[in-house]
């Protein structure tokens, strides 16, 4: 994202890595979307969806700014190999950083209750950020659910309380709601100077980009016990004259969720496919022929080596 001309001369350039964290369902990746301003993570409602550490460099010249926010998977119980590998993702994203993003959420039916906003998850979060001396700056999200406004002012005291945070903000990331004064006080705890290339937009190829489409289509597509085991990779990913054909194969750990994702006569995979291929056409700005395919390996969220192959550090491919 890069905004008109400076009217902010007198303000020194600040760059810097920036960790969002933050519970599952947070609205971590929308967020990171929104400030960006286009889809570079894939959002369900699904836990779980975040998978990997995802780069998005934000670019401002009004005033000169560069944030490489590192959007992570949300903080939750471990559940298996792959939901430690998740975990441990989250963790590593803290640990290259230097300044946090917590993003939690407002519940409507209990906005005065500074427990819902800063749980367990959130302080264990607080607490490895002050044994790393980072400042920590609190985005209270979806506060487009709540009618009363008014409500915030004393959710936020009451969170001022608990912990020394560099701000808080009030924001609805899916509406854009004080994003803008959210970068603010991120770019405040930055260092001057800029240090990345002004043209790079993050640090994974196009292949990633692209199997996480394929799986948002087919985890926003199936039933609640089988997005959490999707996996997707690239068997073939070709540039032909007039459009990108690509073959995916989406990896599940049991037949009858093979069965499930191909459907009665094949109307399910179709469906998944036509959603995938939109995404992708809008993401990589041309036509594609996509393909799809159903593969069943067995326990593969209980086994490291593919938890570590199809999720945490997936390219897209199977190598």
């Amino acid at each position: 994202m890069t905004t008109p001309d400076s009217e902010h001369p007198d303000e020194p350039p600040r760059s810097g890595p920036c960790a969002i964290v933050g519970r599952a369902n947070a609205g971590k990746s929308t967020l990171l979307n929104t400030l960006l301003g286009c889809k570079l993570a894939i959002a369900t409602p699904r836990p779980g969806t975040t998978r990997t550490c995802i780069l998005g460099i934000y670019v401002s010249d009004n005033p000169p700014t560069q944030i490489a926010f590192l959007d992570t998977p949300g903080l939750q119980r471990p559940r298996g190999a792959l939901g430690r590998a998740l975990v441990q993702s989250a963790r590593q994203g803290l640990l290259e950083t230097e300044v946090v993003l917590l993003v939690t959420e407002i519940d409507p039916r209990r906005p005065d209750d500074p427990d819902q906003v800063l749980a367990r998850e959130e302080k264990r979060v607080m607490g490895l950020a002050r044994d790393r001396k980072l400042p920590v700056v609190l985005a209270v999200n979806k506060i487009d659910r709540l009618l009363d406004k008014r409500l915030l002012l004393p959710l936020i005291d009451a969170c001022s309380q608990r912990y020394p945070f560099a701000a808080i903000v009030p924001i609805s990331a899916l509406r854009a709601d004080n994003t803008l004064a959210l970068v603010g006080v991120i770019r405040e705890q930055l260092p001057e100077g800029l240090r990345y290339d002004a043209e790079m937009l993050t640090d994974k190829p196009e292949r990633f980009f692209v199997a996480e489409l394929v799986r948002e289509a087919a985890m926003m597509q199936t039933e609640q016990e089988i997005p959490y085991c999707l996996g997707v990779y690239l068997d073939s990913f070709r540039d032909e004259q007039r459009l990108t054909s690509i073959s995916a194969v989406i990896v599940v750990e049991k037949r009858a969720h093979k069965g499930i994702l191909i459907g009665k006569g094949g109307s399910k995979l179709k469906s998944i496919g036509t959603a995938a291929r939109r995404q992708i056409e809008r993401f990589l700005g041309r036509k594609v022929f996509l393909e799809l395919y159903v593969k069943v390996r067995e326990g593969w969220t209980e086994a490291p080596a593919d938890v570590r192959r199809l999720a945490v550090e997936s390219t897209g491919s199977d190598d």
